[in-house]
């Protein structure tokens, strides 16, 4: 574990010009470029032609959650502008989905911009849903390392906190867009298999896939599964300390279900390329949580994977079937339909990677735990790749172009 604490970040910096950021996406959502590292041979192609550079037999893993419009704008008596984005709920225990339909009053942890602005008192906007007009409140009960604990209230009991946020909020678009939310990216900066309201960023790799793109896909024998982590504020922050062996990751909310459990059980002997970032992170984490189960029992917990623990000496690991299977005897024996963890897994290089074949994903920021994560995978490779998107007109981050790793 040492020698990768002991990594240094400046090995995963490189020059990312300004005009190469996607500042908007592009109209159609899979033609986008696509690089493809595959046999150690780069080369370039178009997102709807992935199908002709996956593995026979793919099982594709996607992330269905779904972003929530987290940032809210309120007004101080004084006129100026206090913003507030929401993380999660302030009961860390709870799940995502019975906090967002939960009603007023509710309790989130959220950053504050202008903060200074904000030294007591309620803040209170006028919003209108289903023709019903009422004041929308937030009032600060505590200031925490980073970040605050808000109340937010309202006076309608029957509408539900997801519903507030859709009607106030705006789309958290990524801070180095440098740009403020338009209207279309409530529906762009959604992938279209968007099921559960909890990210406050897109899994954005999954952003280049179409209904008709999946169908296609499917006629030529590729298989999809999908689970859930909710992306949280974290994915944004670089890594400021030299070693990365003194960067925090944060911890993020992860649901499988049984189901799905299941098939990646059965599909063992097929190639898996999850798409994007945090669905590999959640397999990976799967893994461990396995683990943890055959070392301590199927004593009914809440779980949570230290950025750390896979690095620590283990008296024996499983393969990834006893792993799963593991997973799925913990849900039998407490009558669940899904497993619910929380991860900060990092994956960084000296990782082994233990479910996984490769990885669609987008390009990521220099000095990012996600550029760790794809040098994890292909090695000092991620650096000609870069290179040939540098010099091939690539765009890059969030609304920009894929690739496609197949070490």
């Amino acid at each position: 574990m040492k020698a990768v604490k002991e990594i240094s970040i400046t090995h995963f910096d490189y020059y990312l010009p300004e005009h190469r950021i996607a500042r908007y996406p592009l109209a159609q959502r899979d033609a986008s470029k696509l690089l493809v590292l595959k046999e150690n041979q780069l080369s370039q192609t178009v997102f709807t032609h992935i199908g002709e550079h996956l593995p026979a037999n793919a099982l594709l893993v996607l992330n269905e959650t779904k972003v929530v419009q987290a940032r809210l704008r309120f007004q101080n008596d004084s006129g100026a502008t206090v913003e507030l984005f929401v993380l999660e709920p302030a009961d860390a225990a709870m799940d995502f989905q019975v906090a967002y339909a939960q009603t007023s009053p509710v309790s989130w942890n959220c950053l504050v911009g202008n903060s200074k602005r904000w030294k007591r008192g309620l803040l209170v906007q006028s919003i209108k849903i289903k023709d019903q007009s009422f004041d929308f409140k937030a009032e600060r009960i505590e200031k925490k390392d980073g970040y605050s604990v808000i109340r937010f209230s309202w006076s309608e009991p029957q509408v539900s906190f997801a519903e507030i946020l859709d009607a106030a909020g705006e789309t958290p678009l990524p801070p180095y867009l440098n740009r403020k939310a338009e209207p279309e990216d409530k529906n762009r900066y959604q992938t279209v298999f968007a099921r559960q309201e909890g990210s406050v960023a897109a899994p954005t790799a999954s952003l280049h896939f179409t209904d008709a793109l999946m169908a296609e896909l499917q006629k030529q024998g590729v298989e999809f599964e999908k689970l859930i982590l909710h992306v949280g504020a974290g994915t944004f922050k670089p890594v400021s300390a030299a070693q990365i062996g003194e960067h925090e990751m944060h911890a993020e909310q992860i649901q499988v279900s049984r189901r799905s459990l299941q098939n990646l059980l059965q599909s063992i002997e097929r190639p898996v390329i999850p798409v994007g970032t945090t669905a590999m992170r959640t397999l990976e984490s799967l893994y461990w949580f396995g683990l943890m189960l055959n070392e301590e029992g199927l004593v009914k917990r809440d779980f949570h994977l230290d950025q750390w623990f896979p690095y620590q000496d283990h008296p024996e690991l499983l393969s990834v079937e006893a792993s799963l299977g593991r997973l799925i005897a913990y849900l039998d024996h407490h009558d669940l339909e899904s497993f619910t963890a929380s991860t900060a897994l990092m994956i960084a290089p000296g990782y082994e990677m233990k479910t996984v074949d490769g990885l669609i994903t987008n390009f990521h920021q220099p000095k990012s735990t996600l550029l760790l994560l794809v040098a994890a995978l292909i090695g000092d490779q991620w650096t000609q790749a870069y290179a040939y998107a540098l010099a091939n007109d690539f765009r890059f981050l969030s609304y920009g172009d894929a690739c496609l790793f197949i070490p």
